[in-house]
């Protein structure tokens, strides 16, 4: 289940396509686009990283800009699928309400595979929840990571109820702000018995300020999950590296994203922590995974 690291390249006859998920990968499209072009092709970009006009405009004059490829997130990993496009949330700092939009798009016909993308499974409507999870027992296939999600605030029983049996992976969540505080923690008292490794919350950090972050994955580990921190991002950043707002710093951001990501909190605390101090192969571990 290996994704690459935000830019998918590939070739269909005389035309090569770049699908570029991550804004600070733009550059690097660039430069392929650019090869290519020299050896002949037709250049077609797309993604999430060419839906914002100034990054587009930066390819613009070495490819064709636009347009959508047809399962293109098999691209990105060949293990990967989405039967939905749009969420209604309309997150701030999300880019796909500004892209795919806040109605959904059904993709009925979705090839079926182990990861489902989809944006925002338990505000689907609740036919189209029980097509998806139909299609994957036809298929006899295991959902193995339900990748992006479902929604706090749409999670029900009923909505339990109908992923459980063919959900093999984590449950995941986001929690994002305090506003989100008592649809989490009542997803997590419904998940009481489900084993803290397969509750993981994505926590958001460097949204608000530090005490209010850390106090959300203090609460995703009191009650009984396991946070995955994220560093808040700008959304036409040109290099992977966090944003610091408030009273944070971007060594801040990642030192709490190792030691909430790590694990390390079940042995210290953060202000017990010090990430000078680690072995090759827990940085090498820790490095891999901070910025999936």
């Amino acid at each position: 289940m290996t994704w690459v690291d935000g830019l998918a390249e590939w070739t269909d006859g005389d035309t090569a396509y770049l699908s570029i998920a991550f804004t600070w990968r733009i550059n690097d499209a660039y430069m392929r686009a650019v090869w290519y072009r020299a050896q002949g092709y037709r250049v077609l970009a797309g993604g999430p990283a060419v839906f914002l006009p100034k990054l587009a405009a930066m390819l613009a004059s070495v490819a064709e800009v636009g347009g959508e490829s047809l399962d293109a997130v098999a691209r990105h990993n060949p293990m990967a699928t989405i039967a939905s496009r749009g969420c209604p949330v309309g997150c701030w700092f999300c880019i796909v309400p500004k892209m795919e939009g806040r109605d959904f798009t059904l993709l009925p016909d979705f090839p079926v595979r182990p990861i489902l993308c989809d944006n925002n499974l338990s505000a689907l409507p609740a036919n189209y929840q029980d097509h998806i999870i139909k299609r994957y027992q036809q298929a006899g296939v295991k959902l193995l990571d339900a990748n992006s999600g479902f929604e706090p605030r749409t999670f029900d029983d009923e909505v339990f109820a109908r992923w459980r049996p063919i959900n093999r992976g984590p449950w995941r969540f986001a929690y994002d702000d305090h506003a989100e505080r008592s649809y989490v923690e009542r997803v997590m008292r419904m998940l009481k018995a489900v084993p803290a490794r397969r509750k993981q919350v994505y926590t958001l950090i460097g949204n608000e300020p530090f005490a209010a972050c850390m106090e959300r994955i203090k609460e995703v580990i009191a009650w009984g999950g396991e946070p995955y921190a994220q560093a808040f991002m700008k959304l036409n950043a040109l290099e992977k590296r966090p944003h610091a707002r408030f009273d944070w710093t971007e060594i801040q951001l990642r030192r709490v994203q190792r030691w909430a990501n790590g694990r390390f909190w079940r042995y210290t605390d953060f202000a017990g922590y010090d990430s000078s101090r680690r072995s090759s192969r827990e940085i090498a571990t820790q490095e891999a995974t901070l910025w999936e």
